[in-house]
C-alpha cells in the first residue's frame, strides 16, 4: 500500500465536507418551515443560498487540484443533522424551539469552520493559492453565519424561549 501523503488526506477532507455541505442543503429549508422566527426562517434560507455557493466552489477547488468532484459519506454531519431533527421533533410548537434550532445549526457551523480553517491550511501548505482564496472566501462565510446566529439568539430567541417557560 502506498504511504498517503498530505495531498491525500487534502482530497479525503474535501470530499467530507462535499458531502456535508449538501447534505446541510437539504437540511435548511426543514429547519426554515419548522422556526416560528421570521428573523430566523430569512437566515436559514439565506444560509442556503450561501451553501450553494460554497458547494460551487468547492467543485471549483477539486478542478484545481485535478480529482472529480464527489462526496465521501460524512457520519458527523449526519449525527449533527439528525440531532437537528430531533429538537424538531421533541420541541415542535414550544417557544424554545427556535433557540434549540440556534443551537443545532451552531454545531454544524462550527463543524464546517474547523474543516474550512483545516483545509485552508492545508492548501496553504501544499501550494493551492487559488484553493486557499476560495476556502477564505467560505470559512468567512460560515463565520459570519454563525455571529449573526449567536446575535439573533442572544437579541430575542433564547429569551422568548426563557419567558415561556
Amino acid at each position: 500500500m502506498a504511504e498517503k501523503k498530505l495531498d491525500d488526506l487534502f482530497y479525503d477532507t474535501l470530499k467530507d465536507i462535499y458531502f456535508a455541505e449538501r447534505q446541510i442543503l437539504k437540511a435548511l429549508p426543514k429547519m426554515a418551515r419548522a422556526a416560528s422566527s421570521d428573523k430566523l426562517k430569512a437566515a436559514f434560507e439565506k444560509h442556503k443560498e450561501e451553501t450553494q455557493g460554497q458547494i460551487e466552489r468547492l467543485q471549483e477547488i477539486f478542478e484545481i487540484i485535478g480529482k472529480r468532484a464527489q462526496g465521501k459519506t460524512c457520519e458527523a454531519i449526519q449525527g449533527i443533522i439528525a440531532e437537528g431533527e430531533e429538537i424538531m421533533e421533541d420541541f415542535k410548537g414550544s417557544p424554545a424551539l427556535d433557540a434549540g434550532l440556534i443551537s443545532s445549526a451552531q454545531a454544524v457551523e462550527h463543524y464546517e469552520m474547523a474543516r474550512y480553517g483545516t483545509l485552508k491550511a492545508w492548501a496553504q501548505q501544499l501550494g493551492h493559492k487559488q484553493a486557499v482564496q476560495l476556502l477564505d472566501a467560505t470559512l468567512k462565510e460560515e463565520t459570519k453565519t454563525d455571529d449573526d446566529l449567536s446575535l439573533l439568539a442572544t437579541e430575542s430567541l433564547n429569551a422568548a424561549g426563557k419567558k415561556a417557560a
